[in-house]
C-alpha cells in the first residue's frame, strides 16, 4: 500500500526529533523546516523516491573557519558518500544579494565540494515552475550514489545504459549510446526500445523516429 506525503513526512520528522541529539539542531528540526526545502520534498523528491530514507535535514558541518554551517538537507547513504542540497531561494533577500554575502556564499559551496560533498543547489523558481525538471535532476543525483543499483530483470547492455543515462544530466541519442558501449547504432535503438517497453526510460524527443532518450521519473 503507498503512503501519501504528509504521513511518511510526519513519521520522518517524528523520528528526527527524537533521536537527534545536537541541541542547535534539534531546535532548527523544532521550529520547521524552510518553506522552500518544504516544498522540494513534496514536489521534488518524495514523488520519484517514496521515502526520505538516509536524508537528514539542517545537517550541521564544520567550515574552514571553525564555524558551523547548515545545510538545508544532507543525504547520507554511508560507506563515506555524502550528498548536499540546498534551495537557493529568490527573494528581495536575494536579489539584493551583496557582495559581501555572494562571496560567502561561493566560498559555502567551493569547500563543500573541497569536503567531498556531491553538492546539488536548485533554485526555488525551478521547484514551483519546472518539477519534473527537478525530478529528473534528483534521479541523476542519486545515480552518483546508486549507479550499480539496475533492475535485477535488465541484462548486461540494458544495465550499462541505465547507468550512462544516470551520469548524464540530459537526453542522450542512440549514436551516442553506440559509441560508449561500442556497438552499432542499430543495436543501440533495440536495447533503447526494450527499456522503454519495461518503463525504464522514455522518449525525449522525436514522433514517427525518436532521436532522443531520457530516465523515467
Amino acid at each position: 500500500m503507498s503512503i501519501d506525503f504528509d504521513e511518511a513526512y510526519e513519521v520522518w520528522m517524528h523520528s528526527l526529533l527524537e533521536k537527534e541529539t545536537n541541541p542547535k539542531v534539534l531546535s532548527r528540526l523544532e521550529n520547521g523546516l524552510e518553506h522552500g526545502t518544504l516544498e522540494f520534498l513534496r514536489s521534488v523528491w518524495f514523488p520519484v523516491m517514496k521515502n526520505f530514507n538516509h536524508l537528514q535535514p539542517e545537517w550541521e558541518v564544520r567550515d574552514f573557519h571553525n564555524g558551523y554551517r547548515y545545510l538545508d538537507l544532507a543525504y547520507l547513504p554511508g560507506n563515506g558518500v555524502k550528498g548536499g542540497i540546498e534551495i537557493q531561494g529568490y527573494g528581495p533577500h536575494a536579489r539584493d544579494l551583496d557582495v559581501r554575502r555572494f562571496k560567502d556564499l561561493c566560498w559555502r559551496h567551493c569547500l563543500l565540494t573541497l569536503d567531498d560533498w556531491i553538492f546539488l543547489p536548485i533554485a526555488y523558481l525551478s521547484i514551483k515552475d519546472e518539477p519534473k525538471r527537478c525530478q529528473q535532476l534528483v534521479l541523476f543525483f542519486m545515480g552518483k550514489f546508486i549507479a550499480t543499483d539496475v533492475p535485477t530483470s535488465l541484462n548486461w547492455i540494458e544495465a550499462k545504459t541505465v547507468r550512462y543515462a544516470r551520469r548524464i544530466i540530459r537526453p542522450f541519442a542512440p549514436s551516442e549510446l553506440a559509441t560508449h558501449l561500442r556497438i552499432t547504432d542499430q543495436h543501440a535503438r533495440r536495447v533503447l526500445h526494450s527499456l522503454i517497453d519495461q518503463q525504464v526510460l522514455h522518449v525525449a524527443s522525436g514522433t514517427q523516429r525518436y532521436r532522443t532518450y531520457i530516465l523515467r521519473t
